[in-house]
């Protein structure tokens, strides 16, 4: 992956990482800095599911893989919500 896609993968992780987090009701009691980094790490392993089945290059908006990128960056605030709340 060159430099300028893992850029783009960041910056579109903190955008997936605010809209998982705009997923769930109420309010997440976790920084931004974490929700960022949940949304970095959802938007690669997003990619990588949506590229496993063949969906990651569409012509066109890949909603399929926003949508895998999504889900998985609200359940990686839900869990680290639950995991932080426990503690």
């Amino acid at each position: 992956m060159e430099i300028s896609g893992v850029i783009s993968a960041i910056v579109i992780g903190i955008v997936i990482g605010i809209l998982g987090r705009l997923a769930l009701p109420g309010r997440q009691h976790i920084g931004v800095l974490w929700t960022i980094l949940v949304g970095i790490v959802a938007a690669f392993i997003g990619s990588a599911i949506a590229a496993a089945f063949g969906v990651a290059d569409t012509k066109g908006v890949d909603w399929i893989e926003w949508l895998i990128q999504i889900a998985l960056a609200a359940i990686g605030v839900a869990a680290l919500e639950r995991f932080k709340s426990r503690n």
